[in-house]
């Protein structure tokens, strides 16, 4: 099996407590739960205000959307884009987002670059046409969705057209609280001793709440110490426009009827445990509601969780719920069936209690923590299939870019100093914690190199070119004959010595150096440390840092081709390669080790260079034959360059990672690819390197493009659902190398087909 991708980051949009609505609640109650279930997940809330003062949000309030600033959305996006989040987590009910039917939220999911699981709590039968232009696009642009109702899957099917296989049922979640006997908590609001029945929620019209007051004398009639408690403030929105009049006509009704001493109304926005300590008094919850169309509740759920029994509306949620006895369905608008049935269920207490603990067995699936457990496999499910479906046109396709971008140096030298260039960056800037290397600085010089024979190394390369010399130089300690890697912001060596592999590239930096330069200064430091550097190799196991040095090597014999030491050792390096090939190739598994790992193609690379200039058939036949297994085993979706995962590389017998793509890959590949085609003049092999070239350019599995034609940087890899955005020193150099290479192809290919023909 490929590796799955990792998610470390989810991001969770809607509105957000001390905003009091049930679905601020389950922002924060879906978020909590989920980051309690995977302690290692950053999960950021982006919160959408519903007033001009500011809410005091919690800290994992990370932005917040004014909800009818549609330019706040936008903003929104681009945070998410830029802040390495794997994916987002909305949740869609239309009074949350602004515009018209909440259509402003459209303008952030149209420009995340990341998979978007959408919980819909509202699904509406009969849309208007505002509503279903924008719900369709809603659940267009989703990856996933998903819904608490099994009939709401059916709805999004039937009404919405949407593919089942991209819709998850997962029930509301509930707190795990332990099933008690009511009169526990009874004492705590002076009921001790009475039955009680509850409703909570915010306090609105189409809650239904008349109905149950107006069945309230025929239900005292049979048990007088009734009470129904009646818990919730009044909706902000309520209040708002017309204030308390509600509750106040609420309250006059219970009056009228005679029945004020068995209503208890409490207008408060409670917390969790005081809730908690009302649901666990009831005996009955009941939920009058008076619309049908209501796909979830959340205080059903809870109630019905912790095992009450409930006496309901048959409201599409309810409906499904309750149905086969698990509850008390009655018809709307009608308090004669309230009053006969709440009597009838207080009469038979066998019959309430065996109601109870069905409701909290059945809740047990409902729990937070199993909730989040489903949520984390959609959010895993949804990065390791998210493409390209949903993000803008425009795409580069392969083979689109057959003329090759200018050159642009500002990000290297940006990246530069006096001492070297740095490792790494975030996003375009340096990130000088972690200092400079001996590998990237190899790089850097091989390429300015590069450009000097191109004719195309402007003066700040050549100026640079020096400290990158400098670096390596300096890296060297004659007494161990070995490179040092890694250095310090603050010029501290943090190692005694390097890798085998960064020994290998400051070879292969240095050859080049002494093989392309038209500088003698430069030529002949380089010559020196070369020879001086050479020798420990013959200690090293590294098949990579064999590879390096065979490069190098070839590079320095360029200039020396009567170097017998430097022959014999190009010898003796492609001679332990070949031997790792006849001992670990097979038919099935025509490669070096029994894992491909990184930098691969350089390996079959140093086997094609050597056996073309020592005229070594056998070698060279190993590295073409081992290369062009590689990139046919390196082919994405619509033919796209797709290199070896680092996340997991491919081990034999196994299947190769697909995810996180290294831009070191890709510039392997076009080198091995355009040596392969020098040697044996066939197109295949040019087609390839410019197949592996345009992955840079977005001709990739999610058509990103990493290098940025802004700063002329390379972003640090192409994981499953978005782009690294940092532009690190290797990506930058490894496009810039590939560049230079694609660069000097073009010139052969022209200067031969300039060639008169003679015959």
């Amino acid at each position: 099996m490929a590796s799955q991708p990792s998610v470390h980051k989810v991001a969770f949009l809607g509105d957000y407590p001390p905003r009091k609505c049930g679905i601020a609640t389950f922002t924060r109650d879906l978020r909590d739960a989920v980051a309690a279930a995977n302690p290692d997940w950053n999960c950021p809330v982006i919160a959408v205000s519903d007033q001009p003062e500011a809410y005091d949000y919690s800290d994992d309030v990370r932005f917040e959307i004014p909800q009818p600033d549609v330019a706040s959305y936008v903003r929104a996006a681009h945070f998410l884009n830029l802040s390495h989040t794997d994916a987002l987590c909305v949740q869609h009910e239309f009074g949350i987002f602004g515009g018209t039917a909440g259509s402003h939220v459209l303008g952030l999911m149209r420009r995340v670059r990341l998979p978007v699981v959408t919980t819909l709590h509202t699904i509406l039968e009969t849309p208007d046409a505002d509503q279903r232009r924008v719900f369709s696009e809603i659940i267009s642009l989703s990856t996933r969705v998903v819904v608490m109702a099994e009939r709401a899957r059916v709805m999004l099917r039937d009404i919405y057209k949407l593919p089942m296989e991209k819709i998850d049922l997962i029930p509301h979640g509930i707190p795990d609280i332990p099933f008690t006997d009511p009169s526990f908590y009874k004492d705590h609001f002076d009921v001790a001793g009475r039955p009680v029945m509850l409703t909570f929620g915010l306090l609105s019209p189409n809650k239904g709440i008349e109905g149950v007051i107006e069945a309230l004398p025929e239900i005292v009639a049979h048990h007088p110490q009734l009470v129904y408690i009646v818990l919730g403030a009044t909706h902000p929105n309520l209040v708002r426009e017309s204030g308390e009049n509600y509750r106040l006509q609420l309250e006059r009704l219970a009056r009228d009827l005679g029945v004020e001493e068995n209503v208890m109304f409490v207008n408060s926005y409670v917390s969790n445990a005081e809730l908690y300590e009302y649901i666990g008094a009831a005996d009955i919850y009941i939920t009058p509601y008076l619309n049908e169309a209501q796909i979830t509740s959340g205080t059903l759920s809870y109630s019905y969780g912790a095992g009450k029994a409930v006496v309901s509306t048959p409201y599409w949620h309810a409906a499904e719920l309750l149905r086969e006895g698990r509850g008390v369905l009655v018809p709307f608008r009608d308090a004669g069936a309230v009053a006969r049935e709440v009597a009838h269920l207080l009469g038979d207490r066998k019959r309430l209690n065996a109601m109870r603990k069905q409701a909290y067995l059945d809740g047990r699936a409902m729990i937070w923590p199993k909730v989040a457990q489903a949520y984390t496999e959609v959010f895993e499910r949804a990065c390791a299939h998210y493409r390209v479906a949903h993000r803008p046109s425009g795409s580069v396709r392969f083979g689109e870019h057959s003329h090759l971008p200018p050159w642009r140096f500002d990000h290297v030298l940006r990246m530069s100093d006096s001492t070297g260039i740095f490792q790494h960056a975030r996003f375009s800037v340096p990130w000088f914690e972690h200092g400079y290397c001996t590998d990237d600085n190899a790089r850097a010089l091989l390429f300015a190199v590069l450009l000097e024979e191109l004719g195309e190394c402007p003066p700040e390369i050549r100026h640079a070119r020096s400290a990158y010399a400098a670096f390596i130089q300096h890296a060297f300690v004659t007494e161990t004959g070995r490179f040092r890697n890694f250095l310090s912001f603050d010029r501290r060596w943090l190692e005694e010595q390097g890798s085998e592999d960064s020994h290998g590239r400051a070879l292969w930096a240095l050859g080049a150096v002494v093989g392309r330069t038209t500088s003698e200064n430069l030529r002949a430091w380089a010559a020196s440390l070369f020879e001086t550097a050479l020798p420990v190799v013959g200690t090293f196991t590294s098949p990579r840092a064999w590879a390096f040095t065979i490069l190098g090597l070839h590079e320095y014999l360029r200039a020396f081709a009567g170097d017998l030491l430097a022959a014999r050792m190009r010898e003796e390096l492609s001679g332990r390669l070949f031997r790792l090939w006849r001992d670990t190739a097979t038919p099935e598994w025509p490669w070096f080790e029994d894992v491909v790992g990184y930098d691969n193609a350089r390996i079959s690379h140093a086997l094609i260079l050597t056996g073309r200039w020592t005229a070594n058939d056998e070698i060279k036949k190993a590295g073409l034959q081992s290369l062009r297994w590689l990139m046919e085993n390196q082919r994405g979706a619509r033919g796209c360059f797709r290199p070896i995962g680092s996340n997991g590389f491919w081990h034999r017998g196994g299947k190769p990672a697909e995810f996180d793509q290294q831009p070191i890959e890709a510039c392997a590949a076009v080198g091995a690819c355009i040596e392969a085609f020098n040697t044996t003049g066939d197109v295949f092999w040019r087609n390839n390197a410019q197949r592996a070239f345009d992955w840079f350019l977005g001709a990739n599995d999610l058509k990103e493009a990493l290098y940025d034609f802004f700063t002329g940087g390379c972003r640090d890899g192409l994981h499953a659902n978005r782009v690294n955005q940092n532009e690190g020193a290797e990506s930058t150099l490894s496009f810039c190398l590939a560049l230079a290479e694609m660069k000097a192809l073009d010139n052969t290919t022209a200067a031969f087909q300039n060639t008169p023909v003679i015959e």
